[in-house]
């Protein structure tokens, strides 16, 4: 291989890695959702919460930006929200994990999120049946919002079971109903 040529090749190489960087994913969340999960940290009641109503505005966000005629970009912003959707939803499913883990009773705030799982569900079959959609529009966020409902459909039964499991757990004292206590942190 010639010097022209390694040199070249040196520089693609760079240029694709510092291209794939500059992709990296943007987080979802704005500072202040950020501050109160992180507030949040040890109380799984109003963590999930927070993130079942973070999800929930990107959906109602996304149906305010495809009913507004003026929308530019609407195939892309339609991409970017149910993104934003499923990157919180799965945020939630970690935390869930999380918790779980740790043995604390999150019965209360799963029964939210078992009710939140229907509307979810409903609003985005909503949008893939939506009438008047071009091909093409739909083309470009097709992929993310088939991802998003199998997340859901296959989240929802999980969420329903582990109600089941903890519940039973309750019943024989297995689950931390004190999640902070011992650590310096205080419910609010």
């Amino acid at each position: 291989m010639s010097r022209g040529s390694l040199i070249l090749l040196s520089l693609a190489i760079l240029l694709a890695a510092g291209s794939a960087f500059a992709q990296r994913h943007r987080d979802p969340l704005t500072q202040p959702e950020i501050d109160k999960i992180r507030d949040t940290s040890w109380e799984p009641n109003q963590r999930l919460a927070l993130y079942v109503e973070f999800a929930r505005t990107r959906l109602v966000n996304l149906e305010e930006m495809r009913n507004n005629p003026k929308t530019l970009n609407r195939a892309q912003q339609t991409h970017d929200l149910l993104d934003d959707f499923q990157l919180l939803y799965d945020e939630l499913n970690d935390n869930i994990d999380t918790y779980v883990d740790r043995k604390d009773d999150i019965r209360k705030p799963l029964k939210v999120i078992i009710e939140a799982d229907s509307e979810f569900s409903s609003k985005l079959r909503a949008l893939k049946d939506a009438a008047g959609v071009k091909p093409a529009e739909f083309s470009l966020y097709e992929f993310v919002l088939t991802n998003a409902l199998d997340t859901v459909d296959s989240s929802t039964e999980d969420h329903r079971k582990l109600l089941t499991e903890q519940e039973d757990e309750s019943k024989h004292k297995k689950l931390n109903r004190h999640p902070s206590e011992g650590t310096g942190v205080s419910p609010e």
